[in-house]
């Protein structure tokens, strides 16, 4: 054996011991160590420790040269909204097969899964519906996650529940979102359905409002239908009902908002734009086009740093999961989970799969720390600066909208619901209404409110059990804004306006 072949055998062998056989790797070190050889057998012991050092060096350099090709990249959370068999499932399996994300054996096995269970038409819902009872109903219940890539921009789909059953579910991840994609079915009937007073294409869209989704890209789907055939009548009819919902739900129409008509289940005019064979009269983009261009307003790295925790578990150590809504965080940070003041330190972080040293405003993220039990943490704390922690509070000024009340209920002092707010889930009293706002005149009406109706804008003091963290919605708009939930509908939406009284101040530092 020559020398260069004994170098690569023991740079193979080391690669062996570490668990994984990097023959590029190899090649590369063999032309390293070429200067070494020169010198003779003598040195060839050093030459080949030499040698094995590079191996190591590429590896970081490629790990490094990932992490920044990663953060080149602007990161989006894409929520998929709307009514119950929509298509919003079927929408996001679709994406992920146009982008490379799903093999076609996989969908082969799930074409005959969906088959063997007499639903041919539910296959690419499989792809983001993954649990058996989801699969069995054909109805998704827990937010599906998925990733997929442009040229410009990492997405994270997040598939909510379109049943009512599960708008909490739904709250959750729209919570999460940057963009909204509003998935309407064109088929007749269908869409009226999920329009109509009940149904889940009105609530979806005045949950993402409030819950901070500022873009819409609202999909009309099953296009392709027999009893639609790409017709423009019908997208026209959907797309002049809808405008004027969407302005009163507080969009801005022309700015914030755009049609597209699709298929999902057949992927037109989802990556490639429609051939005027299939659709004569749209001359607009294709889905992709239309989420790469979308523009969102920046976050502040160097914000104080805000993660509200979503989820959590162990894994060699403690494990959170949530969305950078402020700031920046690094391995090795020292960090406050509040509202139980534990201080903790960052051992590791995690990008969907990949492990990285630092971490920005608007990722999805799994951090490992140190320093805390898991059985110590619930949803909805919120891990943040030492320096700057989050407030935490049992009571807060708000200004509220009444959407709908149950049926003959008054909205008074008194009233009990359940808030929702980024990831807290926690029941609420209505302690006191402070003023009602003439909608007309924009400002307070002179007589204190007793109780209020339907469509009321109003400013109150809520009062919660437990402390709980949250922004006033001029500091932080994402940690600000919420909305209020009884016997499983929506009956108002607010923001934070003012911090919590002396009282309550005093009750959160004991």
């Amino acid at each position: 054996m020559d020398i260069e072949e004994e170098i690569r055998s023991l740079q193979l062998d080391s690669a062996e011991d570490n668990g994984d056989v990097n023959l590029e790797a190899g090649n590369l070190d063999v032309e390293n160590s070429d200067d070494k050889m020169e010198e003779g057998d003598d040195n060839m012991e050093e030459g080949s420790r030499d040698a094995v050092e590079p191996v190591q060096k590429v590896k970081e350099k490629k790990e490094e040269h990932d992490e920044v090709e990663m953060n080149k990249k602007r990161h989006l959370n894409v929520v998929f909204i709307g009514h119950v068999d929509a298509g919003k499932s079927t929408t996001g399996g679709q994406i992920l097969f146009l982008s490379g994300q799903v093999d076609d054996r996989t969908i082969q096995k799930y074409e005959k899964e969906a088959k063997d269970k007499s639903r041919e038409s539910w296959y690419m819902a499989f792809i983001m519906d993954t649990n058996e009872e989801e699969r069995a109903k054909g109805k998704t219940i827990e937010v599906g996650r998925a990733h997929f890539e442009t040229e410009t921009t990492r997405f994270t789909i997040l598939d909510a529940p379109g049943h009512k059953s599960y708008v909490p579910n739904m709250i959750s991840g729209a919570s999460q979102a940057d963009i909204g994609v509003l998935v309407i079915s064109a088929r007749k009937g269908e869409f009226e359905t999920g329009y109509e007073r009940g149904g889940q294409t009105r609530e979806h869209v005045q949950l993402a409002k409030t819950l901070g989704v500022s873009k819409l890209l609202v999909v009309v789907n099953k296009m392709d239908d027999l009893t639609v055939n790409w017709s423009k009548e019908r997208y026209d009819e959907i797309e002049s009902k809808m405008v004027p919902f969407l302005k009163t739900s507080g969009y801005n129409v022309k700015k914030d908002v755009q049609f597209i008509p699709i298929s999902g289940l057949l992927g037109t005019n989802m990556k490639t734009r429609l051939s005027k064979e299939t659709c004569s009269w749209w001359d607009g983009p294709c889905l992709f086009e239309a989420l790469d261009s979308i523009e969102v307003p920046l976050r502040d790295p160097k914000g104080p740093f805000r993660l509200p925790i979503i989820d959590k578990f162990k894994d060699m150590g403690t494990t959170v999961m949530g969305k950078v809504e402020s700031g920046s965080v690094h391995e090795g940070d020292s960090l406050i989970i509040m509202p139980n003041k534990a201080q903790v330190k960052v051992i590791a972080i995690f990008i969907d799969e990949d492990r990285v040293k630092y971490a920005g405003p608007g990722e999805n993220l799994r951090v490992r720390l140190s320093g805390i039990d898991d059985e110590d943490i619930l949803a909805g704390f919120v891990l943040s600066s030492v320096a700057n922690p989050i407030p935490a509070v049992t009571e807060f000024y708000a200004q509220l909208q009444i959407l709908e009340l149950l049926e003959n209920a008054i909205f008074t002092p008194g009233y009990k619901a359940v808030l929702h707010i980024h990831s807290v889930v926690e029941e609420c009293e209505i302690v006191d209404l402070l003023e009602e706002i003439d909608m007309k005149t924009k400002k307070p009406k002179k007589k204190k409110p007793l109780f209020v109706k339907n469509g009321a804008v109003i400013k109150c003091r809520i009062q919660v059990t437990n402390l709980i963290c949250m922004e006033k919605f001029s500091d932080f708009p994402q940690l600000g804004r919420f909305t209020l939930r009884t016997e499983g509908k929506t009956i108002a939406v607010g923001k934070v306006i003012d911090a919590p009284s002396k009282k309550s101040k005093r009750s959160s530092t004991n």
